[in-house]
């Protein structure tokens, strides 16, 4: 079983980069920008930078689907979608879902010029947007994270 073993550590490479680039976004990136440059410059800087991890995004997030995608299909584990035992796997497929569709198509068709236009009237209002949109979307990416890892060796975080 080669292949799911190599199709597993592709999953977990393209998670650990995909969420920890969300959480260095998230918990360096942006306070940075919040305390060396003024509002009105915060979300150009923010956009700059962010752009570069935003490709790595894309790339990543594809890897990490197209390998979950290949381990359900592998494990003949589409069951597991039926049962709440397996929140983790609907929250990895949501978690997904959300990113690829921030990543491919709101971003790009018109998310970007929105919150361009929004900064140059409110820079400070849609820069504290930014910062709880990515403190959510960090937020999600982890707890799918500890869910999945939990609950791929058995265990369910939730079950008290």
């Amino acid at each position: 079983m080669p292949d799911f073993a190599i199709a597993r550590a592709l999953h977990v490479l393209a998670v650990v980069l995909w969420i920890g680039g969300v959480g260095m976004v998230t918990t360096v990136l942006l306070p940075s920008i919040r305390r060396s440059y003024p509002p009105a410059r915060r979300f150009t800087v923010f956009h700059d930078l962010e752009a570069r991890f935003a490709r790595q995004a894309r790339v990543t997030t594809v890897l990490a689907g197209a390998s979950g995608f290949y381990m359900a299909w592998r494990m003949q584990a589409w069951d597991r979608f039926a049962s709440a035992d397996f929140w983790w796997m609907h929250a990895m497929v949501l978690t997904w879902c959300i990113f690829t569709l921030m990543l491919f198509v709101l971003e790009p068709l018109f998310l970007e010029r929105l919150l361009a236009r929004r900064a140059a009237a409110s820079p400070e209002a849609t820069y504290r947007l930014v910062e709880r949109l990515h403190w959510g979307l960090l937020t999600l990416g982890l707890v799918t994270v500890a869910g999945a890892v939990a609950g791929s060796h058995g265990v369910d975080l939730f079950a008290w």
